[in-house]
C-alpha cells in the first residue's frame, strides 16, 4: 500500500476523535500538541498503523504542520507507518538476551516464519522485528507479542506460541488490520547523510555487533578508522572536542613510548 494513497478514513476518525478531544482537553489552552503521541496511539489502536490520513488529521486537531506530526511518527519505532501483521513478534536482540541464547531464538523464529527482520508473512498474520533492549534482562531471553511481554524463551515455547496464534487460541488478541500488509512496513528515508555509525559498513544495523561473536568485524573497522569521531561545526563540546581528545591522547601515548624507549 502506498503511504501517499488518499483514503476515506471518516469511520476511523469517528472512533478516534472523541478520545482525541478528551486528550487535548487535559492540557492548557495552546498546549494541544502535548496530546500528539496518545492521539497517534489512538489511531494505531483502531486501524493497526498510523496512516498519512491519520497524520494529517492529528496535525489539524493539535494545530501543528503535518511535517511536525510526520517527523514525530517517524521518530518513534512503536508507530507503524504501513500496515503490519496481526501479531507483531519482537524478540530482544541486546546483550543480556544474546548471552542467554537470543541468537538461537531469533534464528528459530526466522526459520519457522520464513521471513527475516522487519518483514511480514505473506498471509499478513505475523510481522517480525528483532528489537532493541526491552528492559527485562533478568528474564532473558525475552520478547514482546503485540507489546505483551514473554520471558525465558526457548525454541519449544516459540513453537507453542506460533501454533496457538495460528489456531486462534493465543491469549493475546490480534492487532486491528485496516489494510493489506506488504512484505515490510518501513517507509524509505528521504535521504541525507548517514550517521557515523552507519558509514562504511555492509549493514548499518550490524556494524560488528550482533552476528560478530568474535568482535573481529569491529576491530577491523577501528583499524581502518582509528579516529571515528568527526568534528563538525557545533556547540556540543562532546562532538566538537571528541576528535581532538582522541588525537591528543594518541600522540601523548606515542611520545611516552618513545621517551621510555630512549631512557633505556
Amino acid at each position: 500500500m502506498s503511504v501517499n494513497a488518499e483514503r476515506d478514513i471518516s469511520a476511523i476518525v469517528a472512533k478516534v476523535e472523541p478520545e482525541a478531544r478528551r486528550l487535548i482537553a487535559q492540557y492548557p489552552e495552546g498546549c494541544a500538541r502535548s496530546a500528539l503521541l496518545p492521539i497517534l496511539h489512538a489511531f494505531q489502536n483502531v486501524e493497526g498503523w498510523v496512516s498519512p490520513e491519520a497524520i494529517a488529521r492529528a496535525a489539524e486537531w493539535v494545530g501543528v504542520p503535518v511535517s511536525v506530526v510526520e517527523s514525530t511518527a517517524s521518530f518513534y519505532t512503536l508507530f507503524h507507518r504501513r500496515p503490519v501483521g496481526r501479531y507483531m513478534l519482537q524478540p530482544c536482540r541486546n546483550l543480556s538476551c544474546i548471552i542467554n541464547g537470543a541468537g538461537e531464538i531469533m534464528e528459530h523464529f526466522r526459520e519457522r516464519l520464513g521471513i527475516g527482520h522487519n518483514q511480514t508473512t505473506a498471509d499478513g498474520l505475523f510481522s517480525y522485528e528483532e528489537a532493541e533492549c526491552l528492559a527485562a534482562c533478568d528474564r532473558a531471553p525475552c520478547m514482546q507479542v503485540n507489546l505483551q511481554f514473554y520471558f525465558d524463551l526457548t525454541k519449544e515455547k516459540v513453537d507453542t506460541m506460533l501454533q496457538a496464534i495460528r489456531d486462534g487460541s493465543f491469549e493475546v488478541p490480534p492487532l486491528p488490520q485496516s489494510g493489506v500488509p506488504g512484505s515490510d512496513w518501513h517507509v524509505a528515508s528521504d535521504g541525507g547523510k548517514k550517521a557515523l555509525g552507519a558509514q562504511g559498513v555492509v549493514d548499518a544495523n550490524d556494524p560488528g555487533g550482533l552476528g560478530d561473536r568474535s568482535g573481529v568485524a569491529m576491530i577491523e573497522r577501528l583499524a581502518r578508522d582509528p579516529e571515528p569521531v568527526v568534528a563538525r561545526p557545533t556547540h556540543e563540546r562532546l562532538i566538537a572536542d571528541g576528535a581532538a581528545l582522541i588525537r591528543n591522547n594518541g600522540e601523548a601515548s606515542r611520545r611516552d613510548g618513545e621517551s621510555s624507549g630512549g631512557a633505556h
